[in-house]
């Protein structure tokens, strides 16, 4: 493609007939035949590295401000060079996303289960469906993991062309507030969005700078800008009414506590020796489904049912819909690890006070003898949680290991202590560095009877040392400290 087709729809002015091979925003990854994009971000400034892409062979330069190359260097001006990453990904790959029906789910909670439901319903009922989000990208049962949880648009356009060419007919994305609010997702026509819940969180220097501001870029996906025809929403919270204010489509709800399209009651909790979960009923038109869910918590049920709602738009009916979540579990969200008899593993990506609060109390329904937390805290940044996640692990569990948590380039034993210096006094707990060792000390002191969480970590399948991700998976070491422990025994 050459650069005029390319930009034929940023800049309205005549320009070489240059060929375009690539398009890149990494300077590390440009050569000769790349268009180079100059993106801002909050910490880096992509302006700064085209001298880098140039000395590597790039000649064309997307930018907001005149760059200091040489006169060789064909350079096109744009007021934003997000907006236009996103237009011209799309040409760049042919439009994929207008091939597929595309599910946008946002929310503060809950986006990367109620995705994974969706997926794993559409695709056990033979509706073809991959997944973009915190877990990474799912293409036919082949995982790639992202950086993000909405990778930037030129990702994005290139793995709906991976879809569309491998016969995908369906996408879940999540969409996260960044995405919508640095462009990501512009120029994408979803068929259905998705709203979870609305909680104070995100709220920082680099990401959104007060409630209102994070609020009003959730409600973006609920415009005409996105153009879907229907939505699926959370009753029971308030936000609610102010994402669909703007909506124009077909409006379908779920709730566990007002009336709705998807109404859950009579909630029940089970536990056998090694998992738990939660049971409920949902009503919809008047019909009462039973429906067993494989993680905890009224939150699962709001997941659940929204999963549900979804489905049933493209033809899953309710019932089919329950048999597939009776044996679906979602990697890294309140992850059962069937390892040892009477104990019971759980492992969360709970990272935040907030989450751990929730965390911990779901955990206590389900009268363990004891509720043992393993946690940390990420290095680098959100110094601020130390103190909160010890505060809730000091109040609601009964026992606690504080270990390491992505330190990247920050001592770990240094975040260890940091976070001990909030634990209240009285409370019980120890500090092992290695999060090796503490997922071996919590499955030698677990007892019949026990649940341990394992918190932080989640789906992620990496520690973060040194700027470096060091293969890293709890379930798998969670499994071999159990087998050691039972060959010892």
């Amino acid at each position: 493609m050459n650069i005029n087709e390319l930009l034929v729809n940023v800049i309205h002015e005549g320009f070489s007939e240059t060929q375009v091979d690539s398009i890149e925003y990494d300077s590390r990854k440009a050569r000769e035949g790349s268009l180079f994009v100059c993106l801002r971000g909050a910490n880096v400034d992509g302006h700064k590295f085209a001298p880098s892409a140039y000395d590597k062979g790039c000649r064309l330069f997307l930018c907001e401000e005149k760059l200091d190359l040489p006169g060789d260097a064909e350079q096109f001006i744009v007021k934003d060079t997000r907006a236009a990453l996103a237009v011209i990904s799309a040409e760049f790959y042919h439009h994929p996303a207008e091939s597929l029906k595309l599910i946008g789910i946002t929310g503060t909670k809950g986006k990367t289960t109620t995705a994974l439901l969706v997926n794993s319903i559409l695709n056990a009922h033979g509706k073809n469906c991959a997944y973009i989000g915190s877990n990474g990208i799912l293409i036919n049962g082949v995982l790639t993991e992202t950086p993000n949880t909405t990778p930037e648009s030129h990702i994005l356009h290139r793995y709906f062309r991976e879809m569309v060419d491998a016969g995908v007919q369906y996408a879940v994305l999540e969409v996260s507030s960044q995405a919508l609010a640095r462009n990501r997702v512009d120029g994408i026509k979803f068929d259905t969005v998705v709203f979870t819940n609305l909680g104070e969180d995100h709220i920082s220097p680099v990401e959104h700078p007060d409630l209102d501001d994070y609020r009003n870029s959730k409600a973006k996906l609920f415009t005409d800008t996105y153009g879907a025809k229907y939505a699926v929403y959370n009753a029971d919270d308030e936000a609610s009414e102010f994402m669909l204010k703007s909506f124009g489509g077909e409006k379908i709800s779920f709730a566990m506590e007002n009336d709705a399209d998807y109404v859950g009651r009579d909630r029940d909790i089970y536990r056998s020796e090694t998992a738990l979960g939660v049971c409920f009923n949902c009503i919809n038109k008047g019909e009462e489904i039973p429906v067993k869910l494989m993680s905890p918590g009224a939150f699962s049920i709001y997941n659940g049912l929204a999963a549900i709602a979804v489905c049933h738009i493209y033809g899953v009916d309710v019932e089919s819909a329950a048999s597939t979540l009776a044996h679906t579990p979602v990697q890294g969200r309140f992850e059962i690890v069937e390892a040892a008899p009477g104990k019971t593993f759980v492992v969360d990506y709970s990272h935040n006070g907030l989450s751990l609060t929730k965390a911990l109390s779901t955990l206590r329904e389900y009268e363990p003898n004891r509720l043992i937390c393993v946690f940390g805290s990420v290095g680098g940044r959100t110094q601020g949680r130390r103190r909160e996640l010890a505060e809730v692990a000091s109040e609601l569990a009964d026992y606690s290991i504080i270990t390491s948590d992505n330190p990247d380039n920050e001592d770990p034993d240094a975040i260890i202590a940091e976070i001990a210096s909030h634990m209240k006094e009285g409370s019980s707990y120890e500090c092992i560095t290695l999060r090796e060792d503490a997922i071996e000390k919590a499955v030698e002191i677990a007892k019949d009877g026990d649940i341990v969480l394992f918190a932080g970590k989640g789906h992620e399948t990496y520690q973060l040392i040194h700027g470096r991700k060091e293969p890293f998976s709890e379930r798998k070491l969670i499994i071999k400290a159990c087998r050691m422990l039972a060959l010892k025994n």
